[in-house]
């Protein structure tokens, strides 16, 4: 969260026991799910997403449903561990039918 709020973003957190019903009416692919949902502007944000990766979305305003990092590879926002190396990994854009692509790569 403090990754966005670094990035601008104002966040307002809801901790819940269970997030698999907001995923599933939000659309999240099961195989995209993470440990955070969000919503940014009508678009589902999903897992550790970086914020210049949103701020794009919200410039070329694309026609999918949101985007997602599954799982929480090291070095994605709010992972960085000290001694590790980050890990590559896709943001992927996904559709309300459940289509996913890369949208970024890092």
């Amino acid at each position: 969260m403090g990754h966005l709020r670094a990035g601008g973003y104002a966040v307002r957190t809801e901790d819940l026991d269970d997030l698999a019903p907001i995923k599933r009416k939000l659309g999240v692919p099961s195989s995209l799910q993470s440990c955070h949902t969000a919503v940014v502007e009508g678009y589902v944000i999903e897992g550790h997403v970086p914020a210049d990766v949103i701020d794009r979305l919200l410039r070329e305003r694309p026609t999918v449903a949101g985007l997602a990092v599954p799982g929480m590879p090291v070095g994605s926002p709010g992972m960085e561990s000290p001694g590790q190396r980050a890990e590559r990994y896709d943001v992927m854009a996904f559709d309300r039918q459940g289509r996913a692509t890369v949208y970024a790569s890092r």
